[in-house]
């Protein structure tokens, strides 16, 4: 079973994407862009 889960800019700390992964120990770090800082930046998996 696969867990929802938000990606949340590290910058300006929006919450941007909400996305589906399968089941990890560690947290999911993706360079995405950020509609409020209006450039791409580094992107972590949020606690639920």
């Amino acid at each position: 079973m696969r867990d929802s889960i938000t990606l949340t800019c590290k910058e300006c700390s929006h919450k941007n994407y909400r996305t589906t992964t399968a089941r990890a120990a560690n947290r999911l770090e993706i360079k995405k862009f950020c509609r409020f800082c209006r450039k791409h930046t580094m992107h972590k998996e949020q606690k639920k």
